[in-house]
């Protein structure tokens, strides 16, 4: 099995000639990091405490999905608990990580269950090639009949490493009890499922109540949901931060005392207007030679009809330069490769990546209508590129109060 997360060094030259930001930190601090520190900070054998994490008896892992550094920075009006635990500082653990590359849920939670990279774990975007149907299948809420979760992601997840040693519990929204997402990327353990985020606070003091040591994954995804919906900027998605700050709240006066929490995120978010929403199929410049289009609006994969066609595929890159100008980065499988944005690379998972690859650099979500619903164009809060608030995540580490303190 690959190391936790531990990938050759990226080229830098590629990165600059390339003009994109550094690849994910994998091995060093990203959302792969996160199960895999957890777990060696509750002694189980085999992984590595790269974040540095205080030694525990019991480790709950709350994943609020969207939560981006940024945001979480701004908004800190609408979180006064996450607020305090940040100026009460936390040691030497990080305060933010990266993403995985994509900065989509696909891809950076399938890093947070098997502490590897996309490159390995193939989980490369939401919607990506299945080479061997020649045909685009979705890694998420749609999957495709015709392909095997634990094919397409063969490698162990933590929570089946950590089984044997520690109690592993997962606590989410019964939809997810037994989604092939799941399946690939986050199987192992007992899974606990609970509608409101109540109750889901309620089973986790339950289960962790339970005597000896303990790994529990906690997972929020109201605020991702507010956000594709009516924007990270609206009050709805307010609303929803201001509800995982109550849960983050009841999970600490909940939870038996001494239990380490972690708050952290699968990718960030930002708004696109309207008017940035485009189509660009209408453009026959940008589709010629294209056989089949993937990925998300803010990270395009682009898979050519021949790919050995080195001058159909500069075509391919100029056109879509000379039409978005330096409000995109525009480079090849082999590039982005070279750059370490996807870790170190599988030799099954490189067909699955667009041999041409567009992402967003500026408030722009790109759509190809032949093959995506005309709802999807209403989506305001998107994510998946390279920028900042997409990409940046927080970890945040504080110790339980408990019930201990009359709560």
């Amino acid at each position: 099995m690959p190391g936790q997360g531990k990938t050759a060094a990226p080229s830098e030259a590629t990165t600059k000639q390339l003009n994109v930001p550094p690849a994910p930190a994998f091995g060093q601090r990203t959302v792969a990091e996160v199960l895999t520190s957890a777990a060696a900070c509750l002694g189980v054998d085999g992984f590595t405490n790269t974040l540095g994490l205080p030694p525990a008896s019991r480790v709950c892992v709350v994943l609020a999905d969207g939560l981006g550094r940024n945001l979480l920075k701004q908004k800190s009006a609408h979180t006064p608990f996450l607020r305090s635990v940040m100026q009460a500082g936390q040691g030497e653990v990080p305060v933010w990580l990266d993403s995985a590359f994509p900065s989509t849920t696909a891809a950076a939670l399938a890093s947070f269950g098997t502490g590897l990279p996309p490159g390995q774990h193939g989980m490369v975007g939401y919607d990506v090639l299945d080479p061997e149907q020649d045909k685009v299948v979705n890694m998420l809420g749609n999957w495709d009949a015709k392909v095997d979760p634990l094919a397409w992601q063969p490698f162990p997840t933590v929570f089946e490493r950590a089984a044997g040693s520690v109690a592993v519990t997962t606590v989410s929204l019964p939809q997810f009890g037994n989604s092939p997402m799941t399946q690939a990327a986050l199987r192992g353990g007992n899974f606990v499922s609970a509608v409101t985020s109540h109750a889901r606070t309620a089973a986790a003091a339950e289960v962790m109540a339970g005597a000896g040591p303990a790994l529990m994954y906690f997972y929020v995804n109201e605020l991702d949901k507010a956000g594709h919906r009516y924007g990270c900027q609206s009050e709805q998605w307010e609303h929803q931060l201001e509800e995982l700050d109550a849960t983050v709240k009841r999970l600490n006066a909940s939870l038996p005392a001494g239990t380490t929490v972690l708050l952290t995120a699968d990718h960030g978010m930002l708004d696109v207007p309207e008017k940035q929403r485009i189509d660009y199929s209408t453009d026959p410049s940008l589709v010629q030679g294209v056989r089949h289009t993937a990925g998300e609006p803010r990270m395009v994969h682009l898979y050519l009809e021949d790919p050995d066609d080195v001058t159909g595929r500069e075509r391919v890159l100029e056109a879509w330069r000379a039409r978005f100008g330096d409000r995109i980065w525009a480079f090849t499988r082999d590039e982005a490769v070279a750059a370490g944005l996807f870790g170190e690379l599988r030799p099954a998972v490189g067909p699955r990546i667009g041999d041409v690859m567009i992402a967003a650099r500026d408030a722009l979500a790109l759509y190809d209508t032949r093959r995506v619903r005309p709802a999807a164009m209403e989506v305001v809060g998107q994510h998946g590129s390279l920028t900042k608030v997409e990409r940046e995540v927080p970890l945040l580490c504080f110790t339980a109060e408990g019930r201990s303190r009359g709560r």
